[in-house]
């Protein structure tokens, strides 16, 4: 008995000796990447998933995709734009970010829950409800929008630089293309007379403090790469890597609304999220700081254009995105990571 006494002693003395405040404290102030990458997912997918809560206290459809859901899943983006401009970082790596993240949303994002689901538009009924009628509409006009931001930003570029005006030609649009949807809202919710439910300032405050650990995470790997990563690789192409850590939240968004059959909402979620960097996070960064243009500008943008008009295409005649198109796709997507990076 004396023996087995000794030995829990013994054990609870060893078990003491680790401080776990310690431990939880370097978690959340000395963390490694790979936590600072599980602090940023688990933040995002949090985020996003009050979105169904927000649908169902006053939002509908392709508003939470075009409206509501690029903010939360874009913000990412905006948080990268922000740290690079505070650290003094070149706009050519806000610029490849936004550009990775805009041909990734349109090609392979959307293409993989369109091979495994489906996109269709409307359902199996041969007469499609004035509901999904209205949603199609919506979708072709984000896409119209997405194929002007994007022409914009190719013509602005055209002198190798993208400068203050430029950039604040860029924010004009894209602030006269929110404040459109607002007034839609609006129009929708008084045409329906459903009111916006005071519940929805719970999923605010939830948002608010996922942004906050967001913006921590980015923060931090930031710091990490350019001070402790010796890959030389990494940090040259700091653009295109996080451009697609950051569309990793989208991913989770359209796979989630596809498998749920919200198809509308798994379409315009990819193509509201374009929004936001393009013409969002390279204006708001360029009319702080001019942005020289990368040799790989003219294919991404090409390619974001070309993936926006056969989404239009499809969407018009088609009334959804068949599966060969989601095989296109991929092949587009491919070609640019070869091009970019092999």
């Amino acid at each position: 008995m004396d023996e087995l006494n000794t030995y829990a002693t013994q054990l609870f003395a060893a078990l003491t000796q680790t401080d776990i405040s310690t431990s939880v404290t370097d978690f959340f102030l000395r963390p490694e990447w790979w936590q600072l990458i599980l602090i940023f997912l688990a933040s995002s997918l949090l985020m996003i998933n009050r979105l169904n809560s927000i649908e169902k206290n006053g939002f509908e459809g392709t508003l939470v995709g075009t409206l509501i859901m690029p903010y939360f899943s874009g913000f990412p983006n905006l948080c990268f734009a922000f740290l690079i401009l505070k650290t003094h970082g070149s706009g050519r790596v806000v610029l490849e970010n936004s550009l990775v993240n805009n041909l990734t949303n349109l090609t392979l994002i959307l293409a993989i829950p369109c091979i495994i689901w489906g996109l269709n538009l409307f359902t199996a009924k041969k007469t499609p409800n004035l509901h999904e009628k209205i949603n199609r509409l919506s979708l072709i006009l984000s896409i119209l929008a997405l194929i002007f931001f994007s022409i914009c930003l190719f013509f602005i570029s055209r002198d190798g630089m993208i400068d203050f005006y430029d950039g604040m030609l860029l924010v004009a649009v894209f602030l006269f293309w929110q404040l459109y949807h607002l007034f839609d809202v609006l129009k929708n919710t008084t045409r329906s007379k459903q009111k916006i439910r005071k519940k929805i300032i719970w999923d605010i405050l939830i948002v608010a403090s996922c942004a906050g650990a967001v913006f921590y995470s980015i923060d931090h790997l930031l710091e990490w790469v350019t001070q402790y990563s010796k890959n030389l690789f990494l940090q040259n192409h700091l653009g295109f890597f996080s451009g697609i850590l950051m569309v990793l939240p989208n991913a989770f968004l359209a796979v989630y609304y596809a498998a749920a059959s919200r198809h509308e909402i798994a379409y315009s979620s990819q193509i509201g999220d374009c929004h936001i960097c393009i013409p969002l996070c390279v204006g708001l960064f360029a009319a702080f700081s001019p942005i020289s243009v990368p040799s790989s500008f003219n294919m991404a943008i090409f390619i974001i254009i070309g993936a926006a008009v056969g989404h239009l295409f499809f969407t018009v005649f088609f009334k959804k995105l068949p599966r060969w198109a989601g095989i296109v796709l991929i092949g587009f997507y491919a070609f640019f990571i070869f091009k970019e990076i092999i």
